[in-house]
């Protein structure tokens, strides 16, 4: 084995341990407190959800991705290949949703109570269920066709007309396929939209917010408030994904108009698909009064539910 093939392994081998672990952790966090009398928050919903689907993306491409870079190439079938890809753009889609949902209900629930978010405000709560289930049916719709032309590297049919993505193969598409495949790309578009829009909504508010009650905050307390803290714990969370999501996005695009992908554009783009998922429990954690600190949710539930609705 090379050592650049050493390398990239590692550091696909880092990332989908401390992803899981993460996201795991954070998971069973969740799950943990629905059994106690603490009372969860509404985003909460939503935070468990991002979190099974950054789970779901870090093992249907993390775990592949890791076999391929350490020589294990053709260790799936072809039902396993399109099982895992489909899994993962579903995982995928449903990380960008729930951003989407959950920056758009806190622009709607920071918003001034004399707004004309006033109505909306007060029947948000309700709509963070089925938007988050719609979001997943959603996914599992759009990222069906996908699946259909992909095969595994254990193929040796047409060898020609297929591009190696190191643990599955992909037949090189027509024009009438990438038109297809950028038309199924507009819920990730329309959701990057909302979020732009979102993130400056709430930065617009917490502005006003601080101007207003500044003089306020000097006599009282130099602590934010608890609307501030969670506005910039979304705000971190949005930047984050905006950033590595584009990073994503550019790579991808390249990786899809080449015939022939180089060996390095191939992992930078599945290194870069996976560093959102891998960072994002770690970003709620460390806002998250509630989190333990070690990241291990069942250290933190081993207090009684008194001590930790005190938190």
């Amino acid at each position: 084995m090379a050592n650049r093939e050493l390398a990239v392994g590692l550091i696909f081998l880092t990332q989908t341990t401390v992803g899981i672990l993460g996201n795991f952790s954070l998971l069973c966090h969740y799950v943990l407190l629905s059994f106690t009398d603490y009372r969860l928050k509404s985003t909460d919903f939503i935070h468990k959800h991002l979190t099974v689907a950054n789970f779901l993306t870090l093992l249907c491409r993390g775990v592949p991705q890791t076999m391929a870079a350490f020589g294990w190439k053709h260790s799936l079938s072809h039902f396993g290949c399109k099982l895992l890809f489909f899994l993962h753009r579903v995982g995928r889609g449903v990380s960008i949703g729930s951003i989407c949902i959950l920056s758009v209900y806190h622009a709607i629930t920071i918003s001034p109570r004399n707004s004309w978010w006033a109505e909306l405000k007060v029947k948000a709560p309700k709509y963070i269920v089925p938007s988050v289930f719609l979001c997943w049916m959603l996914q599992m719709l759009v990222n069906v066709i996908f699946p259909l032309y992909l095969t595994s590297t254990l193929s040796e049919k047409n060898i020609t007309n297929k591009k190696d993505f190191g643990y599955c193969s992909s037949v090189r598409h027509d024009k009438t396929r990438d038109s297809y495949a950028a038309l199924l790309s507009f819920p990730d578009v329309l959701c990057l939209g909302l979020m732009l829009w979102a993130s400056s909504t709430m930065l617009f508010i917490l502005y006003r917010h601080k101007k207003r009650v500044q003089h306020i905050r000097r006599t009282i307390s130099s602590r934010s408030s608890p609307e501030s803290r969670a506005t910039k714990t979304i705000l971190l969370l949005l930047s984050t994904f905006v950033y590595f999501y584009t990073l994503s996005s550019v790579f991808q695009v390249v990786l899809t108009l080449s015939d022939n992908p180089s060996w390095v554009l191939l992992n930078i783009t599945a290194i870069m698909a996976m560093c959102f998922p891998t960072v994002s429990p770690f970003l709620l954690m460390s806002h998250d009064s509630k989190v333990p600190r070690l990241c291990f949710a069942w250290a933190g539930n081993i207090k009684s539910p008194r001590l930790m609705r005190s938190m």
